[in-house]
C-alpha cells in the first residue's frame, strides 16, 4: 500500500473508519497519477455524503444519485461527471470483494450521456504528424526526441518524461529496445526504428546515464508533464497546426497512422498496450467511417440507376 497516504483521513478519527480503510485497499491498486485522480474524487463524494450525515459506506443509490446531479449542477462536463461516477463504481465495486458492504449501490448509478465521437480527435494526419517531427528536429534533439516519443512510440506523456538513457541501452533479437513501465505498473519493450533511435541518440549527447529529455532551458532537469505540454503545443503552433494539441494526441497519432498505413489491428493493440482490443478498434472504427461510410457506396449504386 504504497500510496496509502495519498488518502488522509478526511475527519480526524482514529483508528480509521471502514471507509477510509476501503478507500485505501481501492486506492493500493493504482500508482502514479491515476492515485492522485482518484483520490481527488473519493474525497469529493466522501465529503459531499459526510457534510450529509452519511457515511460513505452507508450510502443508498439515491445519495449517490444526488451526489452526481450536485456535480452537474456545479456546471462539471457530463464527460467530467461520466469519469467520477466511473471512478465511484469502481471503488464500491471492490467494497463489495472486500466484504465491507453486501451490494454495489453505485452498479446502477445514471450516467450522463454525451458525444462520444472519437472522428473530432483522433490525432494529426501524417502530413501534419511528419510536419511536427520536422519543426521539432529544426528546434533541437530535446524538442525531436520528446516528439517521435510521443507520435511514433506512442508514449504516454508521464511514461516519455521518464524515460531514462538506460531504458534504451539493451538489444534483444537483433532491435535495440526501449524498456518501459507503463499503465498500470505494467512492464512493456518497445523496438527502436532507427530515425527514432538517432533521436535519443542525439538527445543523449554522448551521456551514458541520467535522464533522456533533459530540459536545456532548465538547466538539464528532467522533462516533466508541464514541460511536455508546453514543449509539444509551442512546436505543434511553430509546425502551422491550427488546433491545440496535447501529448496524448500524439498517442491517437500513432495509433490511428499505423491503422492508416495497414499495420493490422491486432499488431497496433500489441503497440498501443491495450488491454482491450474493443478499444483499439474504436479508433479503426472512427477514423474509417466517414471514408468507408454506406452512402458512398450506396450513392454510387443509385447513380448507376440515374
Amino acid at each position: 500500500m504504497r500510496h496509502a497516504t495519498h488518502f488522509p483521513v478526511l475527519d480526524g478519527r482514529a483508528p480509521l473508519p471502514p471507509s477510509d480503510l476501503a478507500a485505501l485497499g481501492f486506492l493500493a491498486r493504482y500508482s502514479g497519477q491515476t492515485v492522485g485522480n482518484y483520490t481527488v474524487t473519493l474525497r469529493l463524494m466522501f465529503t459531499w455524503l459526510r457534510d450529509r450525515g452519511v457515511e460513505p459506506l452507508d450510502a443508498h443509490r439515491a445519495h449517490l444519485e444526488a451526489w452526481a446531479r450536485s456535480l452537474e449542477e456545479r456546471g462539471l462536463q457530463p464527460a467530467t461527471v461520466d469519469h467520477y461516477l466511473g471512478v465511484i463504481i469502481g471503488f464500491f465495486k471492490f467494497a463489495v470483494i472486500d466484504e465491507y458492504i453486501g451490494r454495489n449501490p453505485a452498479e446502477h448509478l445514471r450516467r450522463p450521456k454525451f458525444d462520444r465521437d472519437a472522428t473530432r480527435r483522433l490525432g494529426l494526419d501524417r502530413l501534419e504528424l511528419g510536419a511536427l517531427i520536422q519543426t521539432a528536429r529544426a528546434r533541437g534533439p530535446v524538442y525531436e526526441a520528446a516528439i517521435v516519443a510521443l507520435g511514433v512510440l506512442g508514449l504516454r506523456n508521464t511514461e516519455a518524461c521518464s524515460i531514462d538513457i538506460a531504458d534504451y541501452a539493451d538489444e534483444l533479437r537483433g532491435h535495440r529496445v526501449l524498456r518501459v513501465v507503463g499503465k498500470g505498473s505494467k512492464a512493456a519493450t518497445i523496438p527502436l526504428p532507427v530515425p527514432v533511435l538517432r533521436a535519443f541518440d542525439k538527445a543523449a549527447d554522448g551521456r551514458t546515464t541520467g535522464c533522456l529529455l533533459a530540459r536545456p532551458w532548465a538547466d538539464g532537469r528532467p522533462m516533466n508533464n508541464e514541460a511536455m505540454r508546453h514543449l509539444v503545443a509551442s512546436t505543434a503552433r511553430q509546425a502551422g497546426i491550427s488546433h491545440p494539441v496535447l501529448p496524448h494526441e500524439l498517442r491517437h497519432s500513432m495509433i490511428t497512422n499505423a491503422l492508416d498505413a495497414g499495420v493490422p489491428l491486432r499488431d497496433v493493440q500489441i503497440a498501443a498496450r491495450h488491454a482491450d482490443p474493443r478499444l483499439t478498434a474504436r479508433y479503426d472504427r472512427n477514423r474509417g467511417n466517414l471514408d468507408r461510410h454506406a452512402v458512398h457506396t450506396l450513392s454510387a449504386y443509385l447513380a448507376g440507376a440515374a
